[in-house]
């Protein structure tokens, strides 16, 4: 099928980075959140399905639509900086990045590829910039989008952090496993499975599940896997924050609920920061909003 009619959709996202790029950081980061918080208004599915998952992080009592504009508002600087970003950028993106748990990095990247499985909170793909940093060779799963322009704009918008991406697609299992045998390290956002094949767990006090990717490869390796949260700073720049390994030596099914567990924590310290407007509970597809 002809890609020409990917092209509206692949300009749009073209102009949208030529705009962006060419505006100073905090108009960057200001709009992107203005823009977001605008957006809201009229998406109306994706907002109450923003405030679903976020009256389950706050409780019942939370003034969930406020807490959900607000999300977008997290999820509009998201794109911006997507927008934004440069190669000459790099640099002085770094000097605003702090790290917390570098520290448990530095003590297992030296016995190969590292699995580093993260949920989908503030700019998840600028961890790449710390982790070449850290002396890691960084490959992250995405999903592969319907605009199949739009995905290799991606792909090449994240070889800008320093990520080589592997699509989510048949054979990316095998792809992502020879590339951890191969000593690099990976980066799965892993608090969404994609396939509805995953691994059952209690989060936020209720069942669903979440990819088992991250725990097959790393019985498969013996790699550790290390949960990262990726936090917007109030202002300029980002914070990272990486836990110790989980136990290794656990099931499948005990690694996966210790990953929720840690992604609990890590929404909760910011919940408007997660970006994810998508169903994630079952119950989200079985009820009206």
């Amino acid at each position: 099928m002809s890609r020409a009619r990917y092209l509206p959709g692949y300009l749009l996202y073209r102009v949208l980075s030529g705009i962006f790029g060419l505006l100073p950081e905090p108009i960057m980061r200001r709009t992107g959140e203005g823009l977001g918080w605008l957006l809201s208004f009229v998406a109306g599915e994706r907002r109450q399905m923003s405030a679903r998952h976020l009256r389950r992080v706050a409780g019942e009592g939370a003034d969930v639509d406020r807490l959900a504009r607000q999300a977008f508002a997290s999820y509009g600087r998201y794109w911006a900086e997507t927008f934004w970003v440069r190669p000459r950028r790099l640099a002085a993106m770094a000097e605003h990045i702090s790290i917390e748990g570098d520290d448990i990095v530095r003590a297992h990247r030296d016995q190969g590829g590292l699995i580093l499985a993260l949920p989908h909170l503030g700019n998840w793909e600028a961890a790449g910039i710390e982790a070449i940093n850290l002396g890691l060779d960084l490959v992250a799963a995405a999903e592969s989008l319907p605009n199949p322009l739009i995905s290799d704009w991606f792909i090449a918008q994240r070889a800008v952090f320093g990520i080589d991406v592997v699509l989510v697609k048949a054979g990316a299992s095998t792809e992502l496993l020879s590339r951890l045998q191969e000593g690099k390290s990976l980066a799965l956002p892993s608090d969404r499975d994609l396939k509805g094949r995953g691994v059952a767990v209690t989060f936020f006090g209720e069942e669903t599940t979440l990819p088992a990717g991250p725990f097959v490869l790393a019985k498969r390796t013996g790699s550790p896997v290390l949960p990262v949260a990726t936090y917007f700073r109030r202002g300029r720049g980002h914070h990272f924050v990486v836990r110790p390994p989980l136990d290794g030596e656990a099931s499948v099914g005990e690694m996966a609920q210790q990953l929720a567990g840690h992604f609990e924590d890590f929404i909760r310290a910011h919940p408007t920061q997660w970006h994810l407007l998508q169903p994630l509970w079952p119950s989200d597809r079985e009820e009206p909003m």
